[in-house]
């Protein structure tokens, strides 16, 4: 196989659910060409109301660990890592490899939840992430460019990211991959569904 370049990104379990009010996706609107579905509070609740778990949240040291075990993966399968940033509800990464991004997706969810076992945070039974997420293609300079970016400084107040950008003045990382609440993004994955 050749080598791919992606932009994957996903969402954590119970977050950004169908019929939410900044919409949501489907199998039939999933599409860049697509408009999303509008908001819909009686599908949102619902959808609610099927979770089994609560809404999994990252806090800095499951952030840190999702990070290292990301970068792990990377190391181990040959891939080249572009950027990542973990934040509280959902992840980016852009990535090369010899592999589909639905594949290197899996990977990466598959890493970061027995690297969080591991680490004492949870067990096999703790739903963390959606079923799917989005793998956009990245085949052009200015696209990879643009979308490692976007991970890196379109996110709000950085979280868990590498790599960190420097200093202005050059002194070491520009915020040290501060812990500090998001302010929001403007342009987030689309959503897959909340199991």
């Amino acid at each position: 196989m050749h080598t791919i370049t992606a932009f994957i990104s996903w969402i954590c379990y119970g977050h950004w659910l169908h019929g939410a009010a900044r919409g949501s996706v489907d199998p039939e609107h999933n599409t860049a060409d697509m408009p999303w579905l509008p908001p819909d509070p009686e599908v949102e609740s619902g959808e609610r109301q099927r979770m089994t778990q609560p809404p999994y949240v990252m806090d800095a040291d499951r952030r840190r660990v999702v990070l290292a075990a990301i970068k792990s993966v990377c190391d181990f399968r040959g891939w080249t890592l572009h950027a990542i940033h973990v934040r509280t509800s959902h992840v980016h990464v852009v990535v090369t490899g010899a592999q589909t991004p639905e594949r290197m997706m899996n990977d990466f969810k598959a890493y970061a939840s027995r690297a969080l076992n591991n680490a004492g945070f949870g067990d096999s039974n703790r739903k963390r992430w959606t079923r799917h997420g989005s793998t956009r293609y990245i085949n052009r300079e200015t696209y990879l460019a643009a979308a490692i970016n976007y991970v890196l400084n379109k996110q709000g107040e950085p979280m868990q990211r590498w790599p960190d950008p420097p200093h202005p003045d050059g002194r070491g990382s520009s915020t040290g991959a501060t812990d500090e609440p998001s302010t929001g993004a403007t342009d987030e994955p689309r959503p897959s569904g909340s199991d």
